[in-house]
């Protein structure tokens, strides 16, 4: 795939889309699932694979797997948008993790190609529909919801709770749109407990900010705790179009 060695490059990294075997989240791929990702022999696979380790693009696991590297993330957190968003809301991040003990996060909407959600403070990409910064999001840009959905492919099932009929999870939405929170117990991960409340721009949600916690911690408060921190965060304005 590609030509030129920039696009042999690039069809490498886009290998890593989407999720090993088309779920989401972080990916871990072995070199021959590159090269039957992008269709390179190989050969060129690896060539390709370690110029990009080389440059800090890949990092290669102790298992021999790969995964995308840390100048990769750093790139991607200095793009004005999610660096503004991020600075934006790392106060009321802290102030949410210390509260509740878990990991909080903000999360924008990426679509399905990108793998769902992006969590700015971790780099993780999750599964809109799977989460509660999905269901916010997913609530606030409802179109999504037939993208994400669509046959073959369909909604991916990552436990046994994973809610993937479309007209169930569209019920869930509205709720979540009712109530500013959603509310998403162990449908990524099992033993997770994800809540998230949109962050709130001039021209309605831009953002998800949410906290994971351990299943079985009083919600309640987790859950107060979430709206709290939400009101506390002013988006930035978006730059002018040119």
């Amino acid at each position: 795939m590609g030509e030129s060695v920039a696009g042999r490059l690039f069809s490498v990294l886009d290998a890593f889309e989407g999720g090993a075997s088309g779920g989401a989240g972080p990916v871990a791929l072995r070199l021959t699932d590159i090269a039957a990702r992008t269709g390179l022999p190989a050969p060129t696979a690896l060539r390709m694979v370690r110029e990009l380790v080389a440059w800090g693009g890949l990092e290669r696991g102790a298992d021999g797997t790969y995964r995308l590297g840390l100048r990769l993330r750093a790139l991607g957190a200095a793009a004005p948008c999610p660096r503004g968003l991020l600075d934006a809301a790392l106060p009321a991040l802290r102030a949410l993790g210390a509260r509740t003990g878990g990991h909080a996060d903000v999360a924008v909407f990426q679509g399905p190609a990108a793998g769902g959600v992006l969590c700015l403070v971790s780099g993780e990409r999750l599964p809109a529909h799977a989460t509660a910064y999905g269901k916010v999001l997913l609530a606030a840009f409802p179109a999504e919801l037939a993208a994400i959905s669509a046959p073959p492919a369909g909604l991916p099932r990552h436990t046994r709770h994973t809610v993937v009929v479309p007209g169930v999870l569209a019920r869930q939405l509205d709720r979540v749109r009712a109530a500013g929170l959603a509310v998403c117990a162990e449908e990524h991960r099992l033993g997770e407990v994800t809540v998230a409340a949109p962050l709130r721009g001039p021209a309605g949600p831009v953002a998800a900010l949410g906290v994971t916690v351990p299943t079985g911690v009083p919600l309640d408060r987790v859950a107060a705790a979430v709206r709290e921190a939400a009101t506390r965060v002013r988006p930035p304005e978006p730059p002018p179009s040119p």
